[in-house]
């Protein structure tokens, strides 16, 4: 039987991410779906690393199994770092992409250029059964936020994210090339030698 890693999270194309990311180790890889009886955990931290440890920590001993915790967002200099950590519910509601997107592109309206730079942050955190974090990895990817939505790949505020050496939008690149350039995947990168060691 393949060892189980659960990513902390109910968010499916996270999920899928996560599978073109490890899949090609021997794990049995899920998201929190086969879990209804796992905790909502309240995401208090002040940074994204906080709070993807507080993800695996809590997560992990409740399910008792190997839980990644991860939180990533958008930060745009400009704004301050806004949306930052409350990315997901940047216009209220948790979630709810357009709604988010739409605020983005209103907040930056009078914004040009170099301006317009941002960059994602993904932090991840790798805990045991015991709900101890054994290792942590953070990553970030920079950019240039766009005017208009371009591209329907991806999720979340990718297709307003430009990577300038492609003028393309993560709503536009490839799987394979969104994996190998975004925060998430640069920072799964750096945690795969944990996972191997630990999990393996």
């Amino acid at each position: 039987m393949k060892p189980q890693l659960v990513l902390g999270s109910r968010n499916n194309k996270k999920l899928g991410e996560l599978k073109a990311l490890l899949g090609d180790l021997p794990l049995e890889l899920s998201d929190l779906s086969p879990y209804p009886e796992a905790p909502e955990v309240e995401e208090t931290g002040a940074t994204f690393e906080e709070n993807a440890k507080l993800k695996a920590t809590a997560l992990a001993p409740a399910l008792n199994a190997w839980v990644l915790g991860e939180d990533s967002g958008l930060c745009v200099p400009k704004l301050g770092g806004a949306p930052g950590i409350y990315s997901a519910r940047y216009a209220g509601t948790h979630g709810d992409n357009a709604a988010n997107n739409a605020k983005l592109l209103d907040e930056m309206n009078d914004l040009h250029g170099e301006d317009r730079a941002a960059y994602f942050v993904s932090a991840v955190a790798l805990a045991n059964p015991q709900g101890e974090v054994v290792a942590m990895a953070e990553a970030r990817c920079h950019g240039v936020i766009a005017r208009e939505l371009r591209g329907h790949g991806g999720f979340g505020y990718d297709p307003l994210f430009v990577i300038r050496e492609y003028h393309a939008s993560f709503g536009e690149l490839s799987e394979t090339v969104k994996h190998a350039l975004s925060h998430r995947g640069r920072a799964i990168a750096k945690l795969r030698p944990k996972i191997r060691e630990f999990v393996l």
